[in-house]
C-alpha cells in the first residue's frame, strides 16, 4: 500500500530520480522535532460527498491519534478558498502543508511560495499538474485512470454479448479535477473496445448528490433510452437513483449503474439491488499521511507517488462487506 524510505542509498536514489523527493525543508532541516511540537496545515476541498466526510474525519482522528497539531481549513469546493489557506500556513510558519487540490491547474505560485519558506507540501487525494515537480515532495491517492478502466471493463463485460447500441450517460465530477479527469479517460479508453458501448451524454454533477439528481433528470429528458449511467462518485449515482425512480424507472434494472468510491450509501445501494457496479476509492487517507510527515521528520525520504490500494464490489461483495464497512 504505502511504501516509505529510510535514510539509507535507497533512499538517495529516489531522491536523484524523483527531484524532489525529500524534506528539503520543515522541522527535519534543524533536526528532528518531537511529534507534539509539529504543526501541520491542511486544506481540505470541502464536503462535498460523504466520501470527504469520511476523508476528513479520518485525517483529523490520525493527526490526533499521532499526537500532531492538525491547522484545518474546508474550502467549501473553492480553490481561491485553498490558495488562501495555503498562504496563511506559510505565513503561521507550519512545518508541514498537505493539501487535496479542488482543480489541477494553477497551483505554482503558492506553492512557490510554500517552496520558498520551506515547508514541505504533500499532495493528497488529487494531482496538480505542475510541470516543476520539485514544488511537492509526495502525491499521496489513488490510481483515478486505472478506476475508470476498472468501471470500463465491468460495462465491457456486461455487455460483451451485446449486438445492439449500449447508450450511456457519464455524471462527472468538479470540472478540472483530477478524478473527473482522470476517471473519464480510463472509462473512455477501455469502452472505445466495442465499438456498440456509447457515451451519449457528458455533464459535470459536481460530485454532488443532488447535481447528480439534477444532471440525470435533465439526460432523462433529452435521452429517454439510457441504457447504463456511469457515475464518477456514489454520491451522484444515488442522486440519479432518486431521478430514476422519480420517472417510473427501475434502477439497476431498466437503467444500469456503475460508481466510483464504495461509501455506506452507495454500497448499500449496490447491496439492494439499485447499483450495479462500485470501483472503490478509499478516503482513509490519514495513517499514510501521518506516516509521510513523520518519516520526513526523521530525516528520511518517502516516494514521490504513493497508491492506495483499492478494490471492486459487485451486490454479492457489497452484502458481504457492508457490516464491517468502516465509511
Amino acid at each position: 500500500m504505502k511504501k516509505l524510505i529510510g535514510i539509507a542509498a535507497a533512499g538517495a536514489m529516489l531522491v536523484a530520480l524523483a527531484g524532489c523527493a525529500s524534506g528539503g525543508g520543515g522541522a527535519a532541516a534543524e533536526g528532528p522535532k518531537p511529534l507534539d511540537e509539529l504543526v501541520v496545515g491542511f486544506a481540505q476541498v470541502g464536503a462535498e460527498s460523504g466520501w470527504r466526510t469520511a476523508n476528513t474525519k479520518d485525517i483529523q482522528a490520525s493527526f490526533e491519534e499521532a499526537g500532531i497539531e492538525l491547522k484545518f481549513s474546508d474550502a467549501q469546493q473553492k480553490q481561491e478558498n485553498q490558495i488562501k489557506a495555503i498562504r496563511s500556513y506559510i505565513q503561521q510558519g507550519v512545518d508541514y502543508i498537505a493539501f487535496s487540490p479542488v482543480v489541477e491547474t494553477g497551483w505554482d505560485a503558492v506553492l512557490n511560495e510554500a517552496k520558498a519558506a520551506g515547508i514541505p507540501v504533500v499532495l493528497t487525494d488529487r494531482a496538480v499538474d505542475s510541470k516543476d515537480t520539485s514544488l511537492y515532495v509526495s502525491f499521496l491517492g489513488s490510481d483515478f485512470i486505472e478506476e475508470g478502466k476498472k468501471a470500463g471493463l465491468w460495462v465491457l463485460d456486461e455487455y460483451k454479448d451485446t449486438t445492439e447500441p449500449v447508450n450511456i450517460v457519464q455524471l462527472e465530477g468538479t470540472t478540472g479535477a483530477a478524478p473527473a479527469i482522470d476517471r473519464a479517460e480510463g472509462f473512455a479508453d477501455v469502452i472505445r473496445q466495442n465499438p456498440n458501448l456509447e457515451v451519449v451524454a457528458s455533464q459535470t454533477g459536481d460530485f454532488t448528490r443532488a447535481g447528480g439528481k439534477q444532471v440525470m433528470e435533465a439526460m432523462l429528458k433529452s435521452n429517454p433510452d439510457i441504457d447504463l449511467v456511469y457515475a464518477h462518485n456514489d454520491d451522484m449515482g444515488l442522486g440519479a437513483i432518486e431521478a430514476i425512480e422519480a420517472a417510473g424507472l427501475v434502477p439497476g434494472e431498466d437503467i444500469k449503474i456503475v460508481t466510483v468510491d464504495a461509501v455506506k450509501d452507495g454500497m448499500q445501494a449496490l447491496a439492494d439491488g439499485k447499483i450495479n457496479f462500485i470501483v472503490e476509492c478509499s478516503p482513509l487517507l490519514g495513517k499514510q499521511l501521518v506516516d509521510i510527515i513523520t518519516t520526513l521528520n526523521d530525516g528520511g525520504s518517502v516516494e514521490p507517488r504513493i497508491i492506495t490500494e483499492e478494490t471492486t464490489f459487485n451486490q454479492e461483495q457489497a452484502i458481504e462487506a457492508l457490516p464491517d464497512r468502516q465509511y
